[in-house]
């Protein structure tokens, strides 16, 4: 591997979290160590030989749930590894092909830019813009994205345009100001009200749109989009409540600064 010049500044892990990949992660895994040396994968408790796969794999720091608790426990534990080993910066990518692991070092770099503005967070955006050869998102899936996303928007006075896309690289010291409790696939709200709360910086940096598994599981009663919805508005709710955002108003919290590159 070539580093790129931004990890010669800062040290880089880039995680993913993974449950029952084993016939992906070790495609995967070839393609991300092109372009970051330092890789950690959450085993959120597979039963399908993932975690064999994972132990053939040489230079690979692997942590193993010992039972499945939901894709927000795998980027729990990837933020507590991140703050434990002191790195600067930590980059957060799908085990399931759908991320381009080339943009690793771009995200990176969009934490830290010329001007020296402080960027918490730099979000993978999915409609940001258009590249050639995206694909068409499920229409359930691609509904509750835009609904949500206008809700967080107007109680937040944002103006993000993909909330899900977990391809993101964060500052690691901010990770310090996150209470993470969602450990399911609404985690991603919870976060984002707390990062309001805690008036941090976010940019939004375009990624192609790539679905290659349109029949992802949500769990039990969320496969249903219309309860789906409901359980991430009431996430966003309880949130709003426990950062004291519902009670102050969120229109009062000024120091909210969101920004598109």
């Amino acid at each position: 591997m070539v580093k790129p010049a931004i990890f010669e500044k800062y040290r880089v892990l880039t995680a993913l979290p993974v449950y029952n990949e084993a016939r992906h992660v070790h495609e995967v895994l070839s393609v991300v160590r092109k372009y970051s040396d330092d890789i950690l994968v959450v085993n959120d408790g597979s039963t399908d030989g993932t975690a064999e796969v994972l132990a053939e794999l040489a230079g690979i720091h692997v942590v193993h749930h010992s039972q499945n608790q939901g894709y927000g426990a795998g980027l729990r534990t990837a933020f507590d590894y991140a703050l434990a080993h002191h790195y600067d910066a930590l980059v957060t990518i799908d085990c399931d092909g759908q991320h381009e692991p080339r943009l690793i070092p771009e995200l990176v770099a969009a934490l830290y830019p010329e001007s020296g503005d402080t960027v918490d967070i730099v979000s993978g955006s999915r409609y940001l813009q258009r590249f050639p050869g995206d694909s068409l998102p499920p229409a359930d899936r691609r509904r509750i994205n835009r609904e949500i996303t206008a809700y967080l928007n107007e109680i937040l006075h944002w103006n993000l345009t993909d909330t899900f896309c977990g391809f993101k690289a964060y500052r690691v010291p901010s990770l310090k100001k996150f209470q993470i409790t969602d450990l399911g696939y609404a985690m991603p709200l919870q976060l984002w009200v707390q990062a309001a709360a805690a008036g941090m910086r976010i940019v939004e940096f375009p990624v192609p749109l790539v679905y290659l598994e349109e029949e992802r599981s949500f769990g039990g009663s969320l496969d249903d989009s219309v309860r789906r919805k409901a359980h991430y508005e009431a996430v966003i709710h309880q949130a709003l409540i426990e950062t004291g955002l519902f009670k102050m108003g969120v229109s009062d919290h000024q120091q909210i600064v969101l920004n598109q590159i």
